[in-house]
């Protein structure tokens, strides 16, 4: 059994591509050994930002390649198709025989049993695996031909300790390594992975990625510990400073707190966002003026520290600046500068986009009953942060530092708050807003930009969605939800559209209304199944529904899912399934015409009457709810039906001769389903048993 020990030494490698990296390259090579039925015992892979390292234990030296029988041409086929066999085979005619099958007669010739070193293997497969890795984004550098993420210096390549010779490219496998990324003339020979490891370890440097998280969080909870401090889960970034270093040293560093007046965001953006660094709040949740960073040394002379605080000092002095000249512009003055700013090509200027949304969320007021001016005023004034230096220089937070702007010029707290939650929610697990004045700027702000790439055909295809139009849809559909309001989304729509008719913006799109409503019910049908909803309960929700009742909808679905598998949701079921089935079968293929209507004058037994009474129960419980509809109630009286529609069918002959009656009891029985699709279409549902 033998080690395989791959190393490759490139310039730094971005955190970003590291992972991908070490996964694929591993899954090639895992793939080819299982190929080639080469058995290991173990196998794994590390990194650094200069290092990718690949390891296999307990490797076969050598594979045995069985005889085998292989065919060739027909003995009838002309000779050339005999002599192209034959020379690719490598043979000659004597070694050749024939044998017949099913087919006819052909040629055959029989391998000889054979070893093969797995070194042999490994000398022509690895420059190819390596040539055929697709990386998301690579460079060429210098008169090179080779395309890698950053330039391959070296590439250790090392089998049961001896050097698997192979050019890739300009470079030669080698056994040795560059042991300081600085100082490149700095080499050393490994024959071993273990070897490798210890010497690095010694050195304090961590080739495992995972060695390096632990150590990481280890030293964070000491210093926070000790200090009762805490820090955001942010595993993105965490992930992201843990391939940034190889040797790492957390550090604890601080600000001047004079920039505690600065709005939080700001803080948190320029340490977190620009410069990868752990900003520290304390147990009321405040931000601190303390800050952790992730060096790639040991910090001797407390440079690294004093360096990265100058950083920090400068940037936020620049954010101070904006900030005090940005929070004194007059937002209402400054919303004639949006016409300076586009929207996107053929949907006009941001001044555009806002006198739309002053309408369109002045329809939604009416709607919330809330005031129309205070919508129409946070619209007018929602994008005026565009314009900020502030927001320039720290695009994240637009939307964010209109809301403090707009609170420190005394705008009421409804209006500041809209205008922070603006853009939310931003996916399936972020907030949502809850307030009535954000709902409204939301889902108007939304509303228009959907019609709008819509209206001009820049819709998402299956493959991309470059204006995150599917995230949009999706949030109209949360905020809506989640603030339990059926908003007349179809009116939005269409008024939206005729918005941008008015400003003179011609759609190029005239499937828009059809378009938009199949796409909103994608992204409805998403959010049932990311919310666990049974599919056929879905299906049933789907086919039955108007985007004007998307909070009914989704609340009777998911009312109905939680009963389904109980007793309750077993009697609804098997209760409507008996029914539909026996309609259903009845009906087919027979040329009888039904009415919506039933003559209780010619009934003939009580159990006819006793379901005519529920059908009528159920209809006049309907014909009393409007919009207060509840879902449980509604299902408990579907499900109480189940004894007289159980004792019609045990008792009552459907398929009667007469064919008045027949027809009478099937009008009775299409009355009662039609009674039950008033709460969801139970045609698609699934008995339990299907």
């Amino acid at each position: 059994m033998a080690e395989f020990f791959l190393e490759l030494f490139s310039e730094e490698i971005p955190a970003g591509l590291q992972k991908n990296l070490r996964e694929k390259l591993l899954e090639e090579f895992q793939n080819f050994f299982l190929e080639k039925s080469i058995n290991s015992k173990k196998s794994f892979s590390l990194s650094t930002p200069n290092r990718l390292i690949i390891v296999f234990e307990g490797l076969d030296k050598e594979i045995k390649l069985l005889s085998q029988e292989i065919k060739g041409p027909n003995v009838n086929a002309p000779e050339q198709a005999l002599e192209g066999f034959m020379r690719s085979n490598k043979i000659e005619k004597k070694d050749l025989f024939k044998n017949k099958n099913e087919k006819g007669e052909f040629y055959f010739y029989k391998t000889e049993t054979k070893l093969i070193k797995t070194s042999d293997l490994l000398i022509e497969f690895v420059p190819k695996l390596l040539e055929n890795y697709q990386w998301k984004k690579s460079m060429k550098w210098g008169e090179y031909d080779l395309n890698w993420g950053r330039p391959l210096k070296s590439i250790l390549s090392i089998f049961d300790k001896k050097v698997i010779d192979f050019n890739f490219h300009h470079l030669s496998s080698s056994n040795s390594t560059y042991i300081d990324k600085d100082f490149e003339e700095k080499k050393k020979n490994f024959s071993d992975f273990k070897s490798y490891e210890k010497y690095f370890k010694k050195e304090g440097i961590f080739i495992d990625q995972d060695k390096r998280q632990e150590t990481i969080k280890k030293e964070f909870s000491k210093i926070l510990n000790k200090r009762k401090l805490m820090i955001n889960d942010n595993p993105r970034l965490f992930d992201e400073v843990v391939n940034l270093v190889d040797n790492p040293n957390v550090l604890i560093c601080s600000f001047d707190k004079k920039f505690l007046s600065i709005p939080k965001e700001i803080l948190v953006l320029t340490m977190q966002s620009h410069q990868k660094y752990f900003p520290t709040f304390d147990e009321k949740g405040e931000i601190t003026n303390e800050f952790l960073i992730v060096a790639n040394k040991k910090d001797q002379k407390g440079l690294i520290k004093i360096g990265n605080e100058r950083v920090v000092e400068a940037r936020l002095s620049d954010a101070e600046f904006f900030w005090n000249k940005d929070k004194n512009q007059n937002l209402v003055k400054k919303v004639s500068e949006l016409k300076s700013i586009s929207f996107f090509k053929g949907l006009g200027t941001y001044f555009d986009k806002v006198q739309r949304m002053r309408k369109l969320g002045g329809m939604i007021s009416d709607e919330l009953l809330i005031s129309k001016d205070k919508v129409e005023l946070s619209a007018s004034i929602c994008k005026t942060d565009l314009t900020s230096d502030l927001v320039r220089e720290f695009p994240e937070l637009q939307g964010i530092m209109g809301g403090y702007f707009s609170k420190h010029q005394g705008f009421d707290k409804d209006i500041s708050l809209a205008l922070t939650e603006q853009y939310l929610p931003i996916g399936l697990d972020s907030k949502a807003p809850k307030k009535p004045f954000s709902v409204a700027l939301s889902v108007s702000d939304k509303i228009d930009t959907l019609v709008g790439f819509f209206g001009i055909n820049e819709k998402p295809t299956s493959s991309k969605d470059p204006f995150a139009l599917r995230r949009i849809a999706l949030g109209i559909i949360r905020t809506i939800i989640e603030n339990k309001k059926n908003l007349k989304v179809n009116d939005l729509l269409s008024y939206s559209s005729s918005l941008y008719q008015d400003q003179g913006f011609n759609f190029t799109n005239h499937d828009i209304s059809k378009e938009l409503d199949n796409f909103l019910k994608d992204r409805f049908r998403y959010y049932m199944k990311e919310k666990e909803i049974r599919f056929d309960i879905v299906d049933a929700t789907i086919s039955s529904f108007s985007l004007n009742k998307l909070f009914s909808s989704f609340e009777k679905a998911n009312c109905l899912n939680k009963i389904i598998y109980k007793q309750l949701g077993l009697d609804i079921t098997s209760s409507y399934k008996r029914a539909s089935n026996i309609l259903d079968s009845e009906l087919k293929n027979k040329e009888i015409e039904i009415a919506n209507t039933t003559d209780p004058g010619i009934f003939k037994t009580d159990f006819e009457k006793n379901l005519y009474k529920k059908i009528n129960d159920i209809k006049k419980y309907y014909s009393n709810i409007n919009n207060d509809e509840n879902y449980e109630q509604s299902l408990s009286i579907l499900a109480s039906a189940k004894k007289e529609i159980f004792e019609f069918f045990d008792n009552v002959k459907v398929n009667e001769e007469n064919e008045t009656l027949r027809k009478n009891r099937l009008e009775l029985i299409n009355m009662l389903c039609k009674s039950f699709q008033n709460f969801i279409n139970f045609q698609l549902l699934k008995t339990n048993n299907e």
